[in-house]
């Protein structure tokens, strides 16, 4: 086992009906002043946010519900959300949603524990957060897994940038999680959750650093728990036992812990972080869009490991391990297919896109040639590019 530094402060309650307890868990947190975020109507409709205000309204706490949240979460509302948590005073932000709402309540905090500063510029990395408001969660989709990460994405719509934050500032406090709120999901949603679940646990699991063999072993059991119950989930979404795995699944896969004495890969993420900035698709789309791409192009840094992959997650044996490889990565994109997920820029319904096109989102990946991403193999824009190309049809 390699060394580590491992930090999940979030504390999860998880079961049916424990929505109902979140005005205990702020109260006990020394929250007085809550600002509620969440998506669309369906979170009014289906009696989420009624229960949520009425167990902070029994615990003597004042709070605000804002609405309007949308995927891919944008720095405008974010900005607006801000604004409207300090005109009320709020001195506690509560996500009642999915991977987007939590990461706009963390913005929120991040302005509030830190006034005067336009909260861009810690995602730009022009400025460093000292402060954050508490963040707690009431989570509705089992996906990001933004419920117990240090993790946090916005986009500029403006400049049609992606970017992502990593602080242990923004980490929630609690996570309520009842599988039953996942109920009303469309079976699309769902999908794009089982497969953003599979690459937070894939984007740890290939890199670099080898010999945490215990680290290994917990992301090839989260991974195939994801397929199995993907599937009993996409072809009942009211399955609870399907469902209550996938929660927790989600937590697990972004926490850290499948990636432990490791370093992070997530290379697969940013890529799919510029489709969603450029056409506006789901998260878990880009996601799917991109990985057999990015494994056709890095597989052979270490076809071993690769191998490994295919016999622990997909039970394929070969005594070929380059022939292994391929399958287990023929295997993943199959499955994602299976799924109704796209594999390719076609599935993902933008077309076949001109070479320009490739080569802006090749430069917009590597913030105009200031980075590069990746540790299983490192990637500059030109291997942006032909990861993109191999996408593109």
């Amino acid at each position: 086992m390699q060394s580590f530094s491992y930090y999940s402060p979030t504390r999860v309650v998880f079961g049916k009906e424990t929505e109902t307890q979140v005005g205990s868990l702020v109260k006990e947190l020394g929250g007085s002043r809550v600002l509620v975020l969440y998506g669309g109507g369906s979170a009014v409709k289906s009696g989420l946010i009624g229960r949520v205000t009425g167990s902070l309204a029994a615990a003597g706490l004042a709070h605000e519900a804002l609405g309007g949240v949308k995927p891919n979460p944008r720095l405008a509302f974010a900005r607006e959300a801000l604004e409207r948590a300090r005109a009320f005073g709020a001195d506690f932000v509560l996500a009642a949603g999915g991977g987007s709402v939590i990461d706009t309540a963390k913005a929120v905090a991040l302005g509030l524990g830190n006034p005067g500063v336009d909260i861009w510029k810690f995602w730009t990395r022009e400025a460093v957060p000292v402060g954050c408001a508490p963040v707690g969660v009431v989570l509705t989709i089992s996906a990001a897994g933004s419920e117990t990460s240090s993790s946090s994405v916005l986009t500029d719509e403006e400049t049609g940038e992606k970017r992502g934050l990593g602080s242990d500032l923004v980490r929630p406090r609690f996570a309520v999680m009842n599988p039953e709120l996942t109920f009303t999901l469309p079976v699309y949603q769902v999908a794009c959750g089982v497969v953003d679940i599979m690459m937070h646990t894939l984007d740890r699991y290939f890199c670099p650093i080898l010999g945490n063999e215990l680290t290994d072993q917990i992301a090839e059991s989260v991974l195939r728990v994801a397929i199995e119950k993907g599937r009993a989930a996409v072809r009942d979404p009211h399955d609870y036992d399907a469902m209550s795995e996938l929660m927790w699944a989600g937590s697990l896969s972004h926490n850290d812990l499948t990636g432990l004495g490791g370093v992070k890969d997530f290379a697969p993420h940013q890529l799919g972080h510029e489709l969603s900035a450029m056409f506006d698709v789901a998260h878990g789309a880009s996601l799917s869009t991109v990985w057999g791409s990015w494994a056709d192009y890095c597989w052979e840094t270490n076809p071993a490991r690769f191998a490994r992959y295919a016999k622990n997650v997909w039970g394929i044996e070969n005594a070929d391990g380059r022939a292994a490889a391929r399958a287990g990565i023929d295997a993943t994109v199959d499955y994602f297919r299976s799924l109704g997920m796209p594999t390719c820029f076609g599935e993902l319904g933008i077309g076949t896109q001109p070479d320009e096109v490739l080569h802006r989102l090749a430069v917009n990946c590597m913030y105009g040639g200031t980075r590069k991403v990746g540790t299983f193999r490192v990637l500059d824009a030109p291997d942006a590019y032909e990861i993109y190309r191999r996408a593109n049809h």
